[in-house]
């Protein structure tokens, strides 16, 4: 799994302190500043602490199974902003090689908040991740109105432990970023059976 973040802090550096400083219990294998700048923290075949309390299709140990990116950027509490072209074409390169290495399949690269939606909201609804799935990462729908079976539970989310609306609002902010309310209205099914459509 590849999970991409937002370091939510007010600077660059303040995350890279973070992120540093085992004292935090905190941690992840790459972090892409604003600029570009790629800083490489823990070996990919090593355990990086960036998921949490999380869980995907069942699995519960995120960070035994997943490679985490964190993006520079202020976060939701610190005033999120759009990330810059820059640092999304070294995510993608990233992506790309991390990707090429592990063979982790397109459905299983995601947000933190796909992962811990009841905790998480990063990389938030500015995160184009449109353009990382025109890249060749992670996947994108396109609407398919036959929703038999379309249950956000099919597509990974742990609506049990998390619950419905926070499943929505993480799925909303992935795949319907231009209204987040946390309701699976049927423009919602619709991309979540697309999506199902791609995966199975």
């Amino acid at each position: 799994m590849l999970l991409l973040h937002y370091t939510g802090m007010p600077s660059a550096q303040d995350a890279l302190d973070r992120l540093c400083d085992s004292a935090a219990e905190v941690s992840a294998h790459y972090m892409i500043d604003e600029d570009g700048a790629l800083y490489a923290l823990v070996d990919e075949e090593r355990r990086a602490w960036h998921a949490g309390v999380s869980c995907w299709a069942g699995q519960r140990d995120i960070n035994g199974c997943s490679i985490g990116v964190e993006l520079v950027n202020p976060g939701h509490e610190f005033g999120c902003r759009a990330f810059p072209d820059g640092q999304m074409e070294v995510l993608v390169k990233l992506c790309r090689e991390i990707l090429t290495r592990h063979s982790i399949p397109s459905q299983r690269v995601l947000a933190h908040s796909d992962v811990a939606p009841a905790r998480k909201e990063d990389p938030g609804e500015l995160f184009d991740w449109a353009a990382l799935a025109a890249a060749g990462i992670g996947v994108w729908p396109a609407q398919n109105h036959d929703l038999a079976g379309a249950s956000l539970e099919a597509l990974g989310y742990d609506v049990v432990g998390a619950g419905e609306a926070a499943c929505a609002t993480a799925f909303q902010r992935h795949w319907r970023p231009g209204r987040i309310d946390g309701v699976m209205d049927d423009e919602c099914l619709a991309l979540l059976a697309g999506l199902l459509d791609q995966i199975t």
